[in-house]
């Protein structure tokens, strides 16, 4: 019998289980055998796996996480590890994987596709909905949610105690939370790696309010926004598998910088990885669902080396080397639209 792996790599979001129970149902119908690889590339690297049948995958829907769990594991990183997972790929006897994740989970996946494994199929993941290719990944909707709702709490208190509130949300190279979760919530500013923070600039959105009236404000920022300066502020400095920098402490240093220029109070609130838990939504869970669907078919027919993909309401199939050769940011017509609030 045929069989098929599946693996979630990077960080964690809601929407990792309907598009495992998608794939394990799918591919069951179309009688391979699934084996479910635990801690994302991890697994592959150290030949750590679990059998995936309808029990396995019996009441995960709603769940969220990911049942396989998941690591920000790079097998390009350590001497060995490449050669591990190709062996291993053999040893567990796959005659394909699907890889679900985000840009650095998809990397490797196409670099593999090129150094010995080509059969892979890639299943986009990020709550940072920054992958190309893609109109949306699952994951973002339940996040932007989250936040919003997380906005709403905010606005009462703020509003309540004649505060400025920063909320800093996740977004490491791209603001689709801050800026959807901003326009939805009613933020009074917002602020995206994409564009450099201007400080004066939003001191004088917060001052005019007050001249209106308002005694309160909102100030939405993401993690990886920068100072004009080109400051990133970051909890350390120390690189994780793929390069990157451990963010967060933005909304602090912001909210210092506000109060001292303005001298109205300011609090903060950090929402977290509370946007990465919880329930997936029902658009997540469909699009899951889809998603894992579609990578199947792809298997099926043998259309190896793509990524599923959601153009307008259609699940499509696209090469997996271009939908990471690029971060998509956020739409400039789009953060133009929240800046009519400003103020």
């Amino acid at each position: 019998m045929a069989k098929i792996g599946i693996l979630t790599g990077g960080g964690d979001c809601p929407g990792l289980n309907p598009v495992i129970r998608a794939v394990v149902r799918k591919a069951l119908n179309e009688g391979f055998e699934v084996v479910g690889i635990k801690n994302g590339w991890k697994g592959l690297v150290e030949n750590d796996t679990m059998v995936l049948d309808r029990v396995a995958v019996s009441g995960i829907l709603f769940r969220g996480g990911t049942i396989l769990g998941t690591s920000r594991t790079n097998p390009y990183k350590k001497d060995g590890d490449l050669a591990k997972v190709k062996d291993n790929f053999k040893k567990i006897g796959l005659d394909a994987l699907v890889a679900v994740g985000g840009e650095d989970t998809l990397g490797v996946a196409a670099k593999l596709v090129k150094d010995g494994l080509p059969n892979i199929v890639g299943v986009p993941k990020t709550i940072d909905n920054d992958l190309s290719s893609t109109d949306y990944t699952f994951g973002f909707d339940t996040a932007l949610n989250v936040a919003m709702e997380c906005i709403d709490r905010l606005h009462t208190t703020a509003e309540s105690h004649h505060r400025i509130i920063v909320a800093e949300v996740m977004g490491r190279h791209a603001g689709w939370i801050a800026t959807e979760a901003g326009i939805a919530g009613g933020a009074d500013v917002i602020l995206i790696p994409e564009i450099p923070i201007d400080l004066d600039e939003v001191c004088a959105v917060i001052k005019k309010r007050h001249s209106h009236g308002k005694t309160f404000s909102i100030v939405v920022v993401a993690e990886g926004a920068q100072f004009k300066d080109g400051t990133l502020v970051t909890q350390e400095q120390k690189l994780d598998a793929f390069g990157h920098v451990r963010l967060g402490g933005i909304g602090e240093r912001l909210g210092e910088l506000i109060e001292k220029m303005t001298g109205y109070e300011t609090r903060v609130s950090v929402l977290g990885h509370i946007q990465r838990g919880g329930s997936p939504t029902a658009f997540d869970r469909v699009l899951g669902t889809r998603l894992g669907v579609k990578a199947v078919e792809l298997v099926v027919n043998k259309k190896f080396g793509k990524m599923v993909a959601l153009a307008g309401i259609k699940i499509i199939d696209v090469p997996l080397e271009e939908a990471v050769k690029a971060l998509k940011t956020v739409d400039m017509e789009l953060y133009e639209i929240a800046k009519v609030f400003y103020g």
